[in-house]
């Protein structure tokens, strides 16, 4: 008997001390998400006008409080002005730190929006973006709320929880339950916060549905569009905000967890980014209509991370240092995202990227809220350069929508209304292969929209890209375009023809026999002569094109932009074309280059493309079926299946294949090496589309 007493007077002993130290971390968190939320600058005249220009009945002038539609909303204002207060008036140092009149604007302004309780059409503010704002305010202000407002405040808080339907797997679950977990510190409820800790945990795994990919990848939906600089950089942001401020507490997330989410951010998110900083285009979607979309990547959630755990520290330190600008990335890698058609080439002087869709997903993400609404043909091969991650900010609203960098476009009257802009792809043929450093990507396409096919290759090297384009065939006495570039204009364009190099003056330009073109540090190289078309004029255009915000005006903007396509006629019937991208050089660079180049083209045809690059002794053979390709006089490669084969070679002796199966569907195939037979097993499952390296 008396030892049961010991017991269960242990058991309460140990009780107690857990919900005391449970109790005492909430606190310790609390403070951290409060610092957090004071952190950013008290601006003394934009406090002074907002207290100043507040209405007698708790609004503000120039806010449209009628329009509540999903393209509206303007409400959010509101909600950012009260935090604003609150900040102002809660924050150590501030000018305002205790002013009355600051306290009355705030109340003012809450107890309007309490009385109101504004619903948007979008369900994202209902339980979303307007319970962020809430509960942060509330944080911010507590011990100074009233208790209705404490009260009414919370229930609006509360719209994020666990059971909405915006509480999904993907990348909006992670967010939520970080609202929950702000609440529970609102409410001082360490239950609620250890729940929270235990979902978002568990949504660090690898899915093939909603959420983080195998590949490193991540998608929203189910349409199997890439997300990750959108959606997934939410998820990661989330899960390393608190992960930063729950560290060396009760509720720290498993280090597995920690491993799995930053093996992500690495791996996936800035392989994504140029210079792991810049967003890069050809991973994004709707969200290029929005302005600044391009803007760089601070340093908060590789800190969050450093700051949770030391796995992978010395390349997080490196994100960090260069995102300050402290120093050069580096970075030399190939990644193929196999589960998002996204190829992605990172090298210390450039960045380049191939996006592409298949009958496995859709051609492009759904123009939801009215944005993105000219991206039709984003998707269909678009190919990036980016030097400094600037090439393409904010030049969307002045863009030609039929002549998107790297795509080959029937060009129409306008692009089809935007409700039919997302469509699942056509072909089962589009991936990519790389042994971490070189590779090649390659889609055989088939528009969603139009009568048009082509067979489209990338092979990627240490200097040059070369891209490559077969059985260009249209349906519709229309022409085709294939676009090599559209970015901002910046200096000079200078071209090769005939032997004489000349500075093209502002204009619209139709040049025969060119050898090369050469714009703001990129080189485009002709292997054979060919007739271009230039632009490099002021281009015109307005927000309202591209997106049907309430913020997106008609008003004229214009943007110098530099354009380079090849006209393949009307109605081409197996037209084709070869070039070279040069990045990171200058204009006798690359007169020399297309002089002596360093790479062959072995084929280009529509059963095989190949390409050589003698100094590096690599081959890119994209095999569409069953077929043989000659890489010289001492050796041919043969596949049985169709394939993606990246071969390094010192004359007849073969030292390493990569071997990927762009159509996910085989199980295997064989390659034959002059007369040896090799039997590949390739991968599949999650897997199918990935490299495997043959030994």
């Amino acid at each position: 008997m008396r030892h049961r007493q010991i017991s269960v007077f242990t058991i309460v002993l140990l009780t107690l001390a857990s919900f005391c130290g449970q109790a005492q971390d909430i606190q310790v968190i609390k403070k951290r998400v409060v610092g957090d939320l004071m952190e950013p600058a008290v601006s003394k005249s934009a406090v002074a006008l907002l207290v100043r220009s507040i209405q007698p009945d708790g609004t503000w002038p120039g806010i449209n409080y009628k329009d509540v539609s999903r393209t509206g909303f303007q409400h959010k204002d509101h909600l950012e002005n009260m935090l604003t207060l609150a900040r102002a008036y809660k924050k150590p140092g501030s000018p305002f730190l205790g002013d009355p009149a600051v306290k009355k604007a705030f109340s003012a302004a809450l107890d309007f929006w309490l009385a109101k309780d504004f619903r948007c059409d979008n369900w994202w503010w209902n339980e979303m973006g307007t319970p962020s704002l809430m509960i942060n305010t509330l944080l911010v202000m507590d011990s100074s709320l009233t208790e209705k407002q404490r009260t009414e405040g919370l229930q609006i808080a509360r719209r994020a929880n666990l059971e909405t339907f915006g509480a999904r797997p993907g990348g909006d679950l992670m967010p939520i339950a970080g609202m929950l977990g702000k609440q529970a510190l609102f409410t001082n409820s360490p239950d609620t916060l250890q729940r929270v800790i235990k979902v978002m945990a568990a949504e660090i795994k690898v899915s093939t549905g909603r959420g983080l990919k195998p590949d490193m990848s991540f998608h929203h939906r189910t349409d199997n569009v890439i997300s990750t600089l959108t959606y997934g950089s939410n998820f990661a942001g989330s899960f390393a905000y608190w992960a930063a401020k729950i560290h060396g507490t009760r509720f720290s997330f498993p280090e597995a967890s920690m491993k799995l989410l930053i093996d992500y951010f690495l791996d996936g998110i800035c392989q994504s980014l140029v210079y792991a900083t810049y967003p890069d285009p050809g991973a994004m979607n709707r969200d290029i209509s929005r302005r600044n979309a391009f803007r760089r990547e601070d340093t908060g959630l590789p800190e969050n991370l450093l700051a949770a755990t030391d796995y992978r520290a010395p390349e997080l330190e490196t994100v960090i240092r260069v995102r300050k600008g402290e120093m050069k990335y580096n970075r030399v890698r190939d990644r193929y995202f196999w589960y998002s058609h996204y190829y992605t080439h990172q090298r210390p002087d450039y960045y380049a990227s191939v996006r592409m869709h298949s009958a496995r997903a859709n051609n492009m993400e759904e123009p939801h809220n009215e944005e993105g609404i000219k991206n039709h043909h984003y998707g269909d091969g678009s190919f990036f350069i980016s030097r400094t991650g600037r090439e393409y900010f904010n030049i969307f609203q002045v863009w030609d929508w039929q002549k998107i960098p790297g795509t080959t476009v029937l060009q129409k009257e306008d692009v089809p209304h935007w409700r039919k802009l997302a469509k699942k792809g056509r072909t089962d043929f589009a991936g990519g292969v790389s042994d971490g450093v070189y590779g090649a990507a390659a889609f055989d396409f088939a528009s969603v929209h139009d009568p048009l096919t082509a067979r489209k290759a990338w092979f990627f090297f240490d200097k040059e890209i070369v891209c490559l384009g077969a059985d260009i065939h249209a349906d519709t006495a229309l022409p085709v375009l294939t676009t090599l570039n559209q970015c901002l204009l910046n200096n000079r364009v200078v071209v090769g023809a005939h032997n004489k190099t000349t500075t093209l003056k502002t204009g619209r330009h139709s040049l025969q026999a060119v050898s090369w073109v050469y714009h703001d540090s990129v080189a485009y190289i002709f292997p054979q002569p060919a007739n271009v078309n230039v632009s490099n004029v002021e281009a015109t255009g307005n927000w309202r094109r591209i997106t049907h915000q309430a913020w997106a005006t008609e008003e004229t903007v214009k943007e110098d932009v530099f354009t380079l396509w090849l006209d393949h006629g009307v109605q081409p019937q197996k037209a084709g074309y070869a070039w070279v991208a040069v990045p990171a050089t200058d204009a006798a660079s690359a007169a020399a280059y297309s002089k002596k180049m360093p790479v062959k083209i072995l084929a280009n045809t529509g059963n095989v493309q190949a390409v050589q690059h003698t100094g590096l002794q690599r081959t890119g053979i994209v095999f569409y079926k069953a077929g043989s390709a000659r890489l010289s006089d001492q050796l041919t490669l043969a596949a049985t299946a169709p394939c993606i084969v990246m071969v390094k070679a010192n004359g007849a002796t073969v030292t390493a294949i990569a071997v990927s199966d762009p159509t996910q569907k085989l199980g295997s195939l064989q390659l034959k090496v002059n007369e040896r037979a090799i039997a590949v097993t390739l991968p599949t499952g999650a897997e199918a589309g990935s490299t495997v390296m043959v030994k």
